[in-house]
């Protein structure tokens, strides 16, 4: 009884994190700061709250030249996810981005294809086919958000690269430890550009408090919090629950910008028609996945 108490308990958390990265998209519209800046408080605040966790546990930070490396390639890729996500909600909006995002689950397959050649099988391609045809009403119903789809849509794959780099890294490192390197490497890699472009003045330091709170809220809770939280739930909840869960973020991200920005978020009912597509082909083919897993492993 204790046993599934603690089940309950730890799958209830994830709902819990599910929900905060939900929330995340809603803080990048609430922030007024432009994406970039924005991503570099975000990544340089969760990396030292990151960095204070690893002291507290007592984890070492040693790695090889190799694999710091392959490391700040994450770290490179995760930027540059971040930055065209929340330039697509500032030139469009969270329902807009958020729908698209879900097509990151066609990128994933498309690039273990190409890169570990492994093969696609029928569901995967008929779901991928759904997913495009979901996208295409979108983009058809929403015409003028044309560029946020588009941004959108790279950050999509720039998501699905991170991930698949991750895969192997998190085999043979804490968890903790890639995420602290991958952010500082954001962090060096934001700041030249920010040094290029000659935005490092006072006045990009200067924030509002308005700012401030949401920032320090997008940057500990909703990224250096959710992080460590969802690799400790992982000690009692399935990678595999986990990925199905995590297809329930869009929903609640969708959900909650129309509760806060009513009708700036209201779309078409050809958009909902079509992200509702792009939802379920991600489902379906999680659910897929699980299954075959259980008839593998039975």
């Amino acid at each position: 009884m204790l046993r599934l108490s603690n089940k309950l308990k730890n799958y209830l958390h994830l709902h819990f994190i599910i929900f905060i990265w939900g929330f995340t998209a809603v803080l990048g519209a609430l922030i007024r700061i432009d994406a970039l800046p924005l991503v570099w408080f975000r990544v340089s605040i969760a990396t030292v709250f990151i960095l204070g966790y690893l002291l507290l546990r007592n984890i070492s930070l040693k790695v090889s030249l190799k694999e710091l490396l392959r490391f700040g390639l994450g770290g490179i890729l995760i930027a540059l996810h971040w930055i065209a996500f929340f330039y697509a909600i500032k030139i469009s909006n969270v329902s807009i981005t958020l729908a698209t995002m879900s097509t990151g689950a066609l990128f994933a397959t498309l690039l273990q294809f190409v890169i570990y050649k492994e093969k696609i099988v029928f569901y995967e391609l008929l779901l991928s086919v759904l997913a495009i045809v979901g996208l295409l009403i979108i983009f058809n119903a929403e015409g003028s958000y044309a560029l946020g789809i588009g941004i959108a849509l790279i950050a999509a794959f720039l998501s699905a690269a991170f991930a698949i780099l991750n895969v192997d890294l998190v085999k043979y490192h804490d968890a903790s430890v890639i995420s602290f390197y991958e952010l500082l490497v954001s962090v060096l890699f934001i700041s030249i550009i920010l040094v290029y472009k000659g935005l490092f003045t006072i006045a990009f330091f200067t924030l509002t408090t308005h700012d401030w709170v949401y920032m320090l809220i997008l940057a500990t809770i909703c990224t250096a919090y959710a992080f460590v939280a969802s690799t400790k739930v992982l000690e009692s909840v399935s990678a595999y629950t986990m990925m199905l869960t995590t297809n329930l973020e869009p929903i609640y991200g969708i959900v909650l910008a129309v509760l806060i920005f009513k009708e700036q978020e209201m779309m078409s009912t050809h958009f909902y028609w079509g992200a509702l597509l792009i939802l379920l082909t991600v489902i379906l083919n999680g659910l897929l996945k699980y299954k075959s897993n259980v008839f593998k492993t039975s």
